[in-house]
């Protein structure tokens, strides 16, 4: 397959992954019981940050839809490398090796800290990159 397919499959699995995120991360809900005390405990405990009261509810929140709102800029940003590659997908090839590096370190962190179903969504996106990385070509030169 060539780079851009890559790409193109790559860009629908991370606005997927900021999908379900945003689904089951900022919006889901919490359970009754010990998530529930958590979740309370969280929202309560208000402190003075840099002239603002805030919670760590307020951050959690805020870095849920941090994660969410860079997933879609991602998807966006590998759907245009994906018409970029078309023509030049070698030169592209640091690019994609800077996000391969970090869905790798995305993976690691979400095994460590998450559960499973992150951790699949961001090798297979991982792998993605890797492939359009492989499957780029050195152009050939042009004589005159």
């Amino acid at each position: 397959m060539k780079p851009a397919l890559w790409l193109r499959i790559a860009s629908v699995l991370t606005f997927l992954h900021g999908l379900l995120h945003t689904i089951g991360g900022v919006f889901g809900k919490q359970e009754p019981g010990p998530q529930t005390i958590a979740a309370t405990a969280m929202k309560i405990n208000q402190f003075p940050i840099m002239g603002n009261m805030r919670s760590f509810w307020d951050f959690y929140t805020g870095f849920g839809w941090g994660a969410s709102i860079d997933l879609f800029v991602e998807a966006v940003v590998f759907w245009q490398l994906s018409s970029l590659a078309r023509t030049d997908s070698y030169r592209l090839r640091p690019i994609y090796g800077t996000f391969l590096v970090a869905y790798l370190a995305l993976a690691v962190n979400s095994y460590r800290y998450f559960f499973p179903p992150p951790v699949i969504g961001e090798l297979l996106i991982a792998m993605c990159l890797g492939m359009a990385i492989a499957s780029s070509k050195r152009p050939t030169p042009v004589t005159v």
